[in-house]
Parts: structure tokens; C-alpha cells; sequence
């Protein structure tokens, strides 16, 4: 069976804070707005998968979110360089106050020796991440 991934959904506590910044976030690499709800917001790019972020219901909110947790920890966006992740950082990042993880940007050579990456959080602490590499594991 040929098959690919065709969208993912994550759920989040505050809409009128994770709307605008993920709005911002896949404006910023490309993506359209294909649905804009008020309980809910989706992204499409030609060839990816669509993004859909969605209200959690209020009696679950109060669960919380931890990557630690069982469930997704992060997901990863790859770039074409490390000029593009830098200018990322400086562009989007810093112009939001969005504090880099791990003191990133900067090369992981424990993934590949050439695997360069930003990582950040969402206003629900979802991990994020923007990568450049061309060797394969």
C-alpha cells in the first residue's frame, strides 16, 4: 500500500493565543488558511500535510499538556539551510520574544553530523522544531 501522511490534529487550551501564533507560524513558512473557525484553524502547502489545531474541549483542558507525556513530544519542519533556520530565529522568533530551547540555533551532531536546528514552544508548550541536514540517518 503507497500512502502518506495527509494531516494532523492537535488540540489546544487557549484558541485566541495558539490561533494568531500558529497563524503567524504557517504564514511564515508558506502554508494557506483553508478553514479560520472560531473553534477551530487549518493550514494547507501543496504536497504536505494539512495542519488542523482545534479548541480542546473545555472539560479537558485542565489535563494539561507535557511532551514527556505518552502522545506526540514535537513535531519538525525541514529547512533548506542554516542560513534559513538563523534567519527564522531572528525574524520570527526574537520579534515575538519566543525563547529558543537548548540554546539553539545550532548544530546536533549527536543526530547527524550535519544536523543543524531551532527548537521552541507553542503557547501550550508543544515542542517545535526547524532543521536543516543532508545526511540520513
Amino acid at each position: 500500500m503507497d500512502v502518506k501522511l495527509e494531516h494532523v490534529i492537535l488540540n489546544v487550551s487557549d484558541p485566541s493565543k495558539s490561533f494568531p501564533f500558529y497563524k503567524d507560524l504557517f504564514g511564515y513558512f508558506g502554508y494557506k488558511i483553508i478553514v479560520d473557525d472560531v473553534d477551530h484553524v487549518a493550514f494547507r502547502k501543496n504536497g504536505t500535510p494539512d495542519f488542523w489545531f482545534v479548541a480542546t474541549d473545555s472539560k479537558y483542558v485542565s489535563n494539561g499538556f507535557h511532551r514527556k507525556n505518552t502522545g506526540i513530544n514535537h513535531f519538525a519542519f525541514h529547512a533548506s539551510s542554516q542560513q534559513e533556520i538563523d534567519e527564522f530565529a531572528n525574524k520570527f522568533l526574537k520579534s515575538r520574544n519566543i525563547s529558543p530551547l537548548y540554546s539553539s540555533p545550532k548544530l546536533f551532531p549527536e543526530y547527524t553530523p550535519d544536523y543543524y536546528a531551532v527548537f521552541f514552544e507553542d503557547p501550550d508548550r508543544l515542542k517545535i522544531e526547524v532543521a536543516s541536514f543532508t545526511s540520513q540517518y
